[in-house]
């Protein structure tokens, strides 16, 4: 799916997509918002909750690296590399 076929669907389809199709890689919280970063077919989306709520409040598409920078420092890398 194309990043514009996705931006097309409604948001409860879109979580649907990414729960079938996407690669969960974070989650990092920002004030009172509940992040969770997918990869999908070419592109990044990220679901925004309110904390400790379960209903989407929006999903953020972008393909540029530069989007996940909030995310960089949450990555581990295994001891032998």
């Amino acid at each position: 799916m194309t990043l514009a076929a996705f931006k097309a669907l409604h948001q409860r389809r879109q979580a649907e997509h990414l729960a079938r199709h996407g690669h969960r890689l974070a989650e990092r919280a920002e004030d009172s918002f509940e992040l969770t970063l997918y990869a999908v077919e070419g592109f990044y989306a990220e679901i925004w909750r309110s904390r400790g709520e379960e209903a989407i409040l929006f999903i953020h598409v972008f393909q540029k690296p530069a989007g996940l920078g909030d995310y960089l420092h949450l990555v581990q890398l295994p001891a032998n590399l």
